[in-house]
């Protein structure tokens, strides 16, 4: 064996013995995540069932001005609780839908905002024990209401993200998806086709070696789709989130800024939420709108998109709370470059899209929990009875990487800290078994 083929030889046994650690530790949260995920993915089909009778109504000649279903809506909220947000209806047949957040109620982790304090970017969701009134834009009767909390989408999210249980938890699914991404990489590096060899299954593979071809071609088939959830997935974590965060500001990428201080000038009266909602919709492009109302009577009417399945209607509208006059207005075309590959990687990561990205998910999350399986076969195939089973690794192995894998290994550490922690975790046991292994040869 040539020094080349011997320093392919030891890179192999090294990447394949990160991989085997990154899938002995990912495996029991990625299995969760993907059932999870699998099931938030048909929100939109679930929603339609569970909340037809709130979501939706019978088309009338003319619908009554927006405040009548608000006051209706107030009507029946807890008293004192404050209209966070309303979105009017875009369709025929839906109804007002009048968020209210409790007296001084915390914002929800994905909330974006929390309160009337002046959101700065769009808010998609409610602040924490928040409720949502449906009301009828026909006739002001009230459907019902909902904590947001309650609503299955949000549910499945929180049962997904963290278990249903509160922030400490979420620390779980971002070590996953750390180390998926590891597992990702390493398995791309150890499928790479050699010399005559195609890396796609061969016909009438059988055993351990059938195994290992469909899992690894499948792993690295939907690898673009990966690198999009893991991607997503840790920019709305809390370790690794911070970090992409920072880098992207860093980077000039950070949303465009909404000028601070936008005051409304006292002329006149103030505009009630028919005539805002009717603002927002000659300068909104054709999608659902959220409205916001002023906190005081120099603040301004705010406006974003209440949609996300079509993120290039993106928009964000600022405007006098007395003349209805624009004051500020950014849409699609002033994001920036990192803005833009969220707003629409976030909804695919959500299967948002429709159809299509459910089903490309849904064949995605099928993958994971086939290369999570076939990875323990495959394992348990290998493993002799009464060893540990770790790949083998070759002498020098740990010096053997070139000098962009261990760049590209800083940079995930840094981006992850996570990963950098539970690496370092795992070079410590990794110099235990290797002083062991060392003692046991000497004792013979």
């Amino acid at each position: 064996m040539d020094d080349a083929t011997f320093l392919l030889a030891r890179r192999k046994s090294l990447y394949w013995r990160i991989h085997f650690w990154a899938a002995l530790i990912a495996s029991p949260f990625a299995l969760v995540a993907t059932l999870t995920g699998i099931l938030y993915i048909f929100t939109p089909q679930i929603e339609a069932r569970l909340y037809q009778h709130l979501d939706h109504v019978a088309p009338q000649a003319s619908m009554l001005p927006l405040d009548a279903a608000v006051a209706a809506a107030e009507r029946a909220a807890p008293r004192g609780w404050t209209v966070q947000h309303v979105v009017p209806p875009f369709q025929q047949d839906e109804a007002v839908q009048v968020a209210f957040a409790p007296p001084g109620g915390a914002p929800d982790e994905h909330a974006g905002h929390g309160g009337h304090a002046a959101p700065v970017k769009p808010a998609f969701g409610l602040p924490a024990q928040a409720i949502v009134v449906y009301v009828n834009p026909y006739d002001a009767r009230v459907l019902g209401s909902l904590a947001s909390s309650e609503r299955f989408g949000n549910w499945a999210k929180k049962l997904h993200s963290r278990l249903l249980q509160n922030d400490g938890w979420r620390w779980m699914i971002e070590l996953a998806a750390s180390w998926l991404m590891v597992m990702l990489v390493t398995g791309v590096v150890l499928w790479w086709p050699r010399g005559a060899q195609s890396g796609l299954p061969k016909r009438g593979a059988r055993g351990r070696n059938g195994w290992r071809q469909w899992h690894a071609f499948l792993g690295v088939a939907l690898g673009i789709v990966s690198v999009v959830i893991l991607t997503t997935g840790l920019t709305w974590s809390q370790q690794a989130g911070g970090r992409i965060r920072a880098l992207r500001d860093v980077s000039g990428q950070a949303p465009p800024p909404v000028p601070r201080g936008l005051h409304s000038r006292e002329e006149g009266a103030p505009l009630d939420w028919q005539d805002a909602w009717q603002v927002a919709r000659s300068h909104a492009p054709a999608i659902a709108v959220q409205l916001t109302a002023p906190a005081s009577q120099d603040d301004v009417w705010r406006a974003t998109m209440a949609d996300r399945s079509q993120p290039t209607l993106r928009f964000d509208l600022q405007f006098d709370a007395y003349s209805g006059k624009p004051l500020y207005y950014a849409g699609w075309e002033a994001q920036t470059a990192f803005g833009k590959a969220t707003a629409i990687g976030i909804p695919f990561h959500r299967g948002e899209f429709g159809w299509w990205n459910q089903a490309l998910l849904l064949l995605f999350g099928a993958s994971v929990l086939f290369s999570l399986v076939s990875g323990w076969v495959m394992f348990f195939k290998r493993r002799l009875p009464g060893s540990l089973g770790l790949p083998k690794l070759l002498p020098g192995a740990w010096t053997s990487p070139s000098a962009l894998a261990w760049l590209v290994a800083a940079g995930m550490c840094a981006l992850m800290p996570l990963l950098l922690v539970s690496g370092g975790l795992l070079m410590l046991l990794e110099l235990g078994l290797a002083r062991a292994s060392r003692r046991r040869w000497a004792g013979r």
